[in-house]
């Protein structure tokens, strides 16, 4: 895809929101960390996924400044709700002010800690119908294996930064990261548990539906 196209993709790919630009452009101002954020043509497809699903319950792993979080809640049926798990005050507290501003706080519980103690905190009864994975990539695999059982029959689970730049495809990058989604990526095409498909948008995300029990696979 040359830039012009993508450039006219991003523009038509989505609707601008007073409150998410505002939003983009407080986070813009972070400096270089502002690249954690998703995309605005992510975070409608986010919000897309969850309505069509008809999702009441959502689960986000990496929250940042909230612009994903404001997405996914528009997208639940008007009494759902999203758990928010993020490891940041600061940032965080951005998202905070944001959530009140979109008119979603009261839909979004968020907790400051490691994501792993929160989602092995839950309740057996607590299984969402959405996640959103977006969080410290060496930890992708954990995540998903912590929210996989959790998650219903088809649910979905999204995972961001799945493309890694271009770099799940150079063998001589071993950086840590790298080698963690290269290896999630690997996974995923191989788990029969769930259907799933990669997309090349932003930065990549994949989409995985959980199987119904007894559903046959079309791998073999």
């Amino acid at each position: 895809m040359t830039p012009a196209l993508y450039a006219y993709l991003v523009a038509h790919g989505h609707n601008h929101d007073p409150v998410l630009d505002a939003l983009s452009e407080e986070t813009i101002r972070l400096g270089g960390i502002s690249r954690m954020q998703v995309a605005p043509e992510q975070g409608s497809l986010l919000s897309i996924l969850v309505r069509a699903i008809g999702a009441r319950s959502a689960i986000e792993i990496g929250t940042f400044t909230g612009y994903s979080a404001i997405c996914i809640a528009r997208g639940l049926a008007p009494d759902g709700r999203l758990l928010c798990c993020d490891t940041s005050e600061a940032w965080t507290s951005i998202a905070r002010r944001y959530f009140e501003k979109a008119g979603v706080a009261d839909q979004i519980t968020l907790r400051i800690g490691p994501a792993i103690e929160t989602l092995n905190a839950l309740g057996p009864d607590e299984r969402p119908d959405f996640a959103f994975i977006d969080a410290d990539k060496r930890s992708y695999r954990a995540y998903y294996e912590a929210l996989l059982p959790r998650v219903r029959s088809n649910g979905l689970l999204v995972l961001d930064n799945v493309l890694w730049s271009g770099r799940v495809i150079d063998p001589a990058d071993r950086e840590e990261d790298t080698q963690a989604i290269r290896a999630m990526n690997d996974f995923i095409a191989t788990d029969r548990r769930v259907q799933a498909v990669m997309l090349a948008v932003a930065d990549g995300l994949t989409i995985v539906r959980k199987r119904v029990p007894g559903e046959v696979s079309e791998r073999v």
